[in-house]
């Protein structure tokens, strides 16, 4: 093992000195050749032709070995982009306990893998607990932030039985960060996190805790309407949680019914004459599955935005594919929660 450890830094080190060395070469050959070769002394046309002709293939080489060079760097940091997004964004399960799931993101910054927005959905004993967040500004600038929120949700949704308590947890992790970044590079980082917490329980009852965050849209059959039209609480980090924290109750998810969850960069994104994107509208035929609804969405946005959107856009989509019970009825009548076991399987798998 330390063999091969040593080995890496010696690779390393060659290929250095070889992509040093060959512009060195290249270049020593045109001065050599301008300096001793008797044919670049004369001034002759056929004389000019030549040397010019040298020096033009001396060009040339550097240009295609610096091009291959910063074509290797660009893989590379390709390569790593995708290692952290794989790390930071997990591919979501298609399926948390009965929960049909689906996600993507869409980074505003060409060639990038990774933006500003987060998500998560973890099966806990509390309920399937969801993470939607937006982290200001987009790019590999919010990624430590989006990981330190995201590391502490993943934990925080197992210890703590209520969601005032994981958005707590929350809002100490992005505090201690901060403080972090700021004592190490000796700057104040003036950063937010938009947040907003979910939990969906066994029976679909839904709760809620929304900190400046766009709530999401429930879709039942036709209909598309927003989850609840409370005014959110502030974002992450400027402003103290409140003392008196407690979940909002919106209602149940029926079998059938999906959640939309979404950060602005979908609603905000606008066309060239600078009108916005009707997302309630897109979704109203959006289509029965969660891949339909992203498949439906991101074409439509993209399409709205000309190809380039201004900012990173996230979308988890979750239906709800529980079993129907004989006494559950339509959204707005009498029915009771349903019934069947519990699962505790949470499948591997990209839900996108």
């Amino acid at each position: 093992m330390m063999c091969i450890k040593a080995a890496v830094p010696r690779v390393g080190s060659l290929r250095r000195v070889l992509s040093m060395g060959l512009p060195t070469v290249w270049g020593a050959v045109a001065i050599t050749y301008k300096l001793t070769c008797p044919l670049a002394q004369q001034n002759g046309l056929g004389a000019r032709v030549v040397t010019s002709a040298v020096f033009f293939a001396v060009g040339t080489g550097l240009i295609v070995h610096v091009r291959r060079a910063l074509l290797r760097e660009l893989r590379q940091a390709k390569q790593v982009a995708g290692a952290a997004q794989s790390v930071l964004l997990r591919p979501l399960p298609p399926s948390v306990d009965g929960l049909t799931v689906a996600a993507a993101q869409l980074s505003a910054d060409r060639g990038a893998t990774i933006g500003g927005d987060l998500y998560e959905a973890v099966a806990t004993e509390h309920g399937v607990r969801v993470v939607m967040g937006d982290v200001r500004g987009h790019g590999l600038a919010a990624i430590g932030t989006a990981a330190a929120v995201l590391g502490s949700f993943r934990e925080a949704v197992h210890d703590e039985p209520e969601l005032a308590g994981v958005l707590r947890r929350l809002d100490r992790a992005l505090a201690r960060h901060l403080r972090e970044r700021a004592e190490r590079d000796g700057t104040v980082a003036e950063e937010f996190v938009t947040l907003l917490l979910l939990e969906i329980g066994r029976d679909g009852e839904l709760h809620a805790l929304n900190c400046g965050h766009p709530w999401p849209y429930l879709l039942s059959g036709s209909l598309v309407e927003p989850l609840s039209r409370v005014d959110p609480m502030p974002p992450l980090g400027p402003f103290p949680l409140p003392a008196d924290l407690s979940g909002l109750r919106c209602g149940q998810l029926l079998p059938g019914e999906s959640l939309v969850l979404h950060t602005d960069g979908a609603e905000d994104a606008r066309d060239a004459g600078g009108r916005f994107f009707a997302l309630r509208e897109v979704l109203r035929d959006a289509g029965e599955t969660p891949q339909a609804v992203l498949g439906r969405v991101f074409t439509a946005l993209l399409h709205h935005s000309g190809g380039t959107p201004k900012d990173d856009v996230a979308l988890l989509v979750l239906k709800n594919d529980r079993q129907l019970q004989p006494t559950q009825g339509a959204r707005g009548t009498a029915r009771t929660a349903t019934t069947a076991p519990r699962s505790t399987t949470h499948l591997q798998g990209n839900g996108v």
